[in-house]
């Protein structure tokens, strides 16, 4: 009897925003190996505190624990599932080129846009990681991140001097690659062709999270956007490879949909009661001031003075009646 094969068991950043998770690292690892055909379990742990390497993700694969992702590759290769096995040898070098120009053009600008961007950082990365990671370590974490992006700007780009400057060259660069990488797609379904091999695998991730993410400043990511394969691209992988994440997104989307809708119907006559009430408290308010102050004379108080007025017209004098 043969025997069976461990699974691989993958420990990742959870997902969101209809993403199966929001770290590049693990996007690449649950694509190549969904891509593979080969069966896994994902575990979203969102610690990297206990990992081998202090970072996730993490591929167990029964006494081995896998965190690069070349070592990964080497293990699919090793199974004879590689989602590579027939490509020739310039498409493998083709390969790793765009692999190296992700690196060195998009991801600076990737790591800019999460955890630089002042806005962003404030309204949306810090929240969410902070959300994500178990105490006590939604302290420490972010701050760790967003050191390490600092410390990969100033590597390299410390001669341009001014944030503004650094910002300008990020994107530029940025942008540039979005557009190569879209010219070199051209109207594919993948890199090379109907397979997707492990430059889709790294190309989704790079790209899902710069579509997906609600960011506030959305420069790149409206670049993004106009490189309409490129948005296909993404929205192909996730639906074909990660159709959970899509469905079960879609379905948070409409309950809050329908939990808004609710919540405004019920909030209406309240809210309408409320400011009837409020615009009488303050007319009462405001009344009230004006008589105290003698703004507004009270009628009735004004008429009884008039009255003793009168009656002491007519009252007589104190010896009336009395003889001379």
């Amino acid at each position: 009897m043969a025997l069976k094969c461990p699974t691989i068991k993958l420990d990742v950043w959870k997902g969101d925003w209809g993403l199966p998770s929001v770290d590049i690292e693990c996007l690449r690892f649950m694509a190549c190996t969904r891509f593979s055909n080969l069966e896994f379990d994902v575990k979203k742990t969102n610690n990297p505190f206990w990992t081998p390497n202090g970072a996730l993700p993490v591929a167990h694969y029964g006494s081995r624990d896998i965190t690069d992702f070349d070592d990964l590759q080497a293990l699919l290769k090793f199974k004879n599932m590689s989602p590579d096995e027939g490509l020739s040898k310039k498409q493998l070098a083709e390969a790793e080129a765009y692999t190296n120009m992700l690196k060195e053009k998009l991801y600076p600008a990737i790591l800019y846009t999460w955890w630089i961007d002042e806005k962003n950082f404030t309204t949306l990365t810090k929240p969410w990681y902070a959300k994500a990671l178990p105490f006590p370590f939604n302290f420490y974490y972010p701050r760790k991140f967003k050191n390490h992006a600092n410390s990969v700007m100033e590597a390299l780009f410390d001669s341009l001097g001014s944030q503004d400057n650094i910002e300008t060259k990020v994107y530029s660069d940025a942008s540039k690659c979005l557009t190569s990488l879209s010219v070199r797609l051209d109207s594919s379904e993948f890199m090379f062709g109907a397979h997707p091999t492990s430059i889709d695998a790294t190309l989704f991730a790079y790209l899902a999270p710069l579509l997906k993410v609600p960011f506030k400043n959305t420069l790149l990511q409206n670049h993004l956007k106009e490189c309409h394969n490129l948005q296909k691209f993404v929205i192909r992988i996730l639906q074909r490879y990660f159709p959970k994440d899509c469905q079960d997104y879609e379905t948070q989307r409409r309950n809050e949909a329908k939990s808004n809708v609710g919540s405004n119907d019920t909030e209406f006559p309240n809210k309408r009661r409320n400011q009837f009430f409020a615009t009488l408290f303050a007319v009462i308010a405001m009344l009230s001031y004006a008589v105290s102050a003698g703004i507004v004379q009270n009628p009735h108080i004004d008429a009884k003075s008039s009255v003793d007025e009168e009656l002491l017209l007519f009252e007589p004098p104190e010896d009336y009646g009395e003889e001379n």
